[in-house]
């Protein structure tokens, strides 16, 4: 959908027909014709290998492409020593070391993201470092500027029952008040548990429920909400005003997850079922507009370790832009 149409469905463009200067529509026409999206966004776990290899030149590459902003995975060196064992633990399977900084400092980093134009709306980084070193992400902000720091996924223990989502219900709102006080905002990204039910519930939609918005914000990504067997469009239009980032990914055919979305294994098994943006069988040029107008603000592409970026990346931004 263009945006002269989602303009037109909101009833905004009939109205400046009844403008008596004419000239000025006429004159503003190209206004209209572009994207729904302004600035598009890129989760570097998108191209982790590429930017090991060589930071900047992998930066450059994206802006070339067209990214405007980028999104951020740890570890960092203010990260949790427990997160930090965790991503060591995963390199051999990974192929990559995961830095959130790829060797570099943060001074480093910024100078280079400076030098291409680039922002970091948001960073993604684990529940421990997020309940233990506020402090330290709050001195890493002043450098980088981000304003989101965004939880990935939940650690397996605090999500077999409804007693745990009840706990990390409370949690949320905790770490989200600490953010607030120190000039960011918490985010959780969900991934596909959480999205059946369970105890008679739906996790997911009673932890947005049972957080404060003012806190609590969310990060949706389309690929792992269908995964989970779950609608994007329900969620945008059911809670409006709740996410403010999203993770845009196609998926080829639909896919379920082998079990509950639970673990890193079956996140895995469905990597090689993304695809670009408008490849594949999620209805984009709905779930957009809908997302736009319940006030997601980022759109940030992310397809996993993705083979061939030069062509996939670029692929995905060119759909986003021509909506």
């Amino acid at each position: 959908m263009k945006r002269r149409d989602f303009l037109k469905s909101a009833g905004i463009l009939s109205s400046v027909s009844f403008i008596p200067f004419a000239g000025f529509a006429t004159r503003n026409l190209d206004f209209y014709n572009e994207s729904l999206i302004e600035e598009v966004g890129i989760q570097l776990f998108s191209v982790p290998l590429m930017l090991e290899k060589d930071f900047e030149q992998g930066i450059e590459l994206l802006v070339n492409m067209g990214f405007k902003k980028l999104e951020l995975f740890g570890p960092y060196p203010f990260s949790s020593v427990s997160n930090k064992e965790h991503w060591a633990a995963l390199t051999p399977r990974l192929g990559f070391s995961g830095s959130g900084y790829f060797g570099k400092t943060e001074t480093e980093v910024k100078r280079i993201l400076d030098n291409y134009g680039l922002s970091v709306p948001s960073i993604h980084t684990d529940l421990d470092t997020l309940e233990a070193h506020m402090p330290d992400i709050a001195k890493a902000k002043e450098v980088l500027d981000f304003e989101f720091i965004v939880l990935p996924a939940l650690p397996a223990e605090k999500r077999v029952t409804m007693d745990d989502y009840r706990k990390t219900a409370e949690l949320f709102n905790s770490i989200g008040k600490s953010a607030r006080q120190v000039g960011l905002k918490f985010a959780y990204h969900n991934h596909g548990y959480g999205l059946s039910e369970l105890e008679g519930q739906i996790p997911m939609q009673y932890l947005i429920e049972n957080t404060d918005p003012d806190w609590v914000f969310l990060e949706m990504d389309l690929f792992w909400t269908t995964a989970g067997r779950a609608e994007p469009l329900d969620y945008l239009k059911n809670y409006p005003g709740r996410y403010h980032l999203m993770h845009v990914k196609d998926m080829k055919t639909k896919q379920n997850f082998s079990g509950d979305g639970g673990d890193p294994g079956q996140w895995m098994e469905l990597f090689p079922h993304m695809c670009s943006a408008g490849d594949g069988v999620l209805d984009l040029e709905k779930i957009i507009p809908q997302a736009i107008e319940s006030g997601v603000k980022h759109f940030i592409v992310e397809q996993d370790m993705v083979q061939d970026p030069a062509v996939a990346l670029q692929k995905s931004i060119d759909y986003l832009k021509s909506l």
